[in-house]
């Protein structure tokens, strides 16, 4: 039997459209729901926490989650991707190399997961299950969840990562999930793997697919709209040194 949103504790966005923050780092997860297909927005910080969303994604739909989108490369976004073993996997472009098996990418983010807290062994597992992004994005993609579901996904970094994928779900309003480009928790992280010069132009793209109208969706934190992502982009170009 299928449950609603809210007895699930997610908050829905729109017709088939919702998103739970979770918790440790408050990431967001995002679904997105078709006649025929399910697809979800990262997967979580841990195996466990994939399986989670794995099986709140079932109890919600009443079927698998057939497609998954990984907005950037970072593990609290990524390691609970393998609990979706039979899901279509996306990413921008560039992706599935930093997930290759024994490659500096899976140590790196193992690194830095057990850095910022998860257990060693929780952190080792979820590197070394991580499966590979069969379907990396350059430009943009259309994706046909059926019944008159169209998403969009669209490689608009670089800016938080060198691989960043924005999830467009077309409507009245339009949602948009930004990964880490944008953050309403606390100020937007930009570590080793950023690029400060082309950040503040990701965001621009951002408002380009959602509209004045749109909800953006953090990767950290509450929905916002396109005022804060404009400030954000504000704040970034001032911070970064770069010139509108």
């Amino acid at each position: 039997m299928t449950v609603t949103w809210e007895e699930l504790g997610w908050e829905r966005l729109a017709d088939g459209v919702g998103r739970c923050r979770l918790p440790g780092w408050d990431c967001t997860a995002g679904l997105v729901l078709g006649a025929d297909a399910a697809l979800m927005v990262d997967a979580g910080s841990s195996l466990e926490e994939g399986a989670r969303l794995r099986e709140e994604a079932r109890r919600l739909t009443g079927r698998r989650v057939t497609h998954l989108a990984l907005t950037h490369p970072h593990f609290d976004h990524v390691f609970g991707a393998a609990a979706f073993p039979d899901a279509e996997v996306y990413g921008a472009v560039g992706t599935d190399a930093l997930f290759a098996p024994g490659g500096q990418g899976r140590q790196a983010l193992r690194a830095d997961a057990v850095a910022e807290g998860l257990g060693a062994r929780e952190a080792r597992e979820a590197a070394d299950a991580l499966v590979p992004v069969r379907h990396e994005i350059r430009g943009e993609r259309r994706l046909d969840l059926g019944g008159g579901r169209q998403v969009r996904l669209a490689d608009v970094g670089p800016g938080h990562t060198g691989h960043d994928l924005a999830v467009l779900v077309p409507g009245a309003p339009a949602v948009v999930f930004c990964g880490d480009l944008v953050e309403e928790s606390g100020e937007p992280q930009a570590g080793p793997d950023a690029v400060p010069a082309r950040w503040p132009a990701a965001l621009d793209r951002l408002l380009e697919l959602g509209g004045d109208d749109g909800l953006y969706v953090p990767g950290h934190g509450a929905v916002v709209d396109a005022a804060f992502v404009r400030a954000q982009r504000d704040a970034l170009a001032a911070r970064f040194g770069v010139s509108r």
